[in-house]
């Protein structure tokens, strides 16, 4: 079963979930789910660890973590994973269709706003959704009155900088001098590495109502066939979204060429393999 709550006003980063560029995210989700199959199982392992029963998975995109997550806990847990894009989701319930597991189910909705049941949930998890956030402080206050008070725990997996993730921004050192008009990422904005500053991670969250704030450095290695690095550069991220849009079918074959050249340092033999390196960030709801 989906619940939509769609707003009339969309935040810039809404309409970009909700817009044709996340169709590249859907076509490229068995490459995803394969390169960040390491954080899917330590977001499992959180979760039993935990003991907890009621779940959410923020930002759940495809689902793959949102399932691992159902199955690992089992039918009398309840395992909800909520995001805004329309795409994604069908995905996540096509996928729920073909394996069906009671007590999961996904809201359609932005989880900023979203009016939750007041401490519906025991253990709050995301998997890289919470950076692309207009207003923090606001979207994790709201997701604190979903937490149990007292004892609803947070556990978030975010990127660290871009000079930490050489393999995140090769896409882009590499095309820049063909793609002159390529937007740098501001910094500080919503999208995969607003939450870099670990300082300001914590700070925000305190501000948000939560307590025992850790802001951990998590280091995973993750690796893709070889043979998807085409769909990945030419598809995914910035540079995927300019090539998507670029009229001269010469011009895009000369960037994606260039592009599988700077990812060479990355290729062992039928693999691409890297280094993610993102924060575990976990907390605990204040008493009501």
């Amino acid at each position: 079963m989906t619940a939509t709550n769609n707003s009339p006003q969309e935040s810039m980063q809404t309409s970009l979930w909700r817009g044709p560029a996340v169709l590249a995210w859907v076509a490229a989700q068995p490459v995803l789910d394969r390169m960040f199959q390491g954080f899917a199982d330590q977001l499992v392992q959180a979760a039993l660890a935990s003991g907890a029963r009621r779940v959410l998975d923020i930002g759940c995109g495809t689902g793959s973590s949102t399932l691992a997550l159902a199955r690992a806990l089992g039918p009398q847990s309840e395992c909800v994973g909520i995001d805004v894009s329309d795409p994604m989701l069908a995905v996540a319930q096509a996928r729920l269709a073909a394996q069906p597991l009671p007590g999961l189910s996904f809201i359609h909705a932005d989880a900023q706003s979203h009016a939750f049941e007041p401490g519906q949930f025991e253990l709050l998890l995301s998997r890289f959704g919470v950076m692309f956030f207009d207003a923090p402080v606001k979207a994790f206050e709201n997701l604190r009155r979903a937490a149990m008070p007292g004892s609803g725990r947070l556990h978030l997996q975010a990127w660290r900088s871009a000079t930490e993730n050489p393999f995140m921004s090769t896409a882009e050192r590499a095309a820049a001098s063909l793609l002159p008009t390529l937007p740098p990422r501001p910094a500080g904005a919503p999208g995969q590495f607003a939450f870099a500053d670990g300082a300001w991670v914590q700070a925000m969250l305190e501000q948000a109502g939560w307590l025992d704030v850790q802001v951990a450095p998590l280091d995973i290695a993750c690796e893709f066939a070889e043979r998807d690095l085409t769909l990945y550069v030419s598809r995914l991220g910035p540079v995927g979204l300019a090539l998507q849009q670029e009229p001269n079918g010469q011009k895009r074959s000369q960037i994606i060429q260039q592009l599988r050249a700077a990812f060479q340092p990355f290729v062992e033999g039928e693999l691409v393999r890297f280094q993610a390196a993102c924060w575990q960030i976990t907390a605990r709801a204040a008493d009501a």
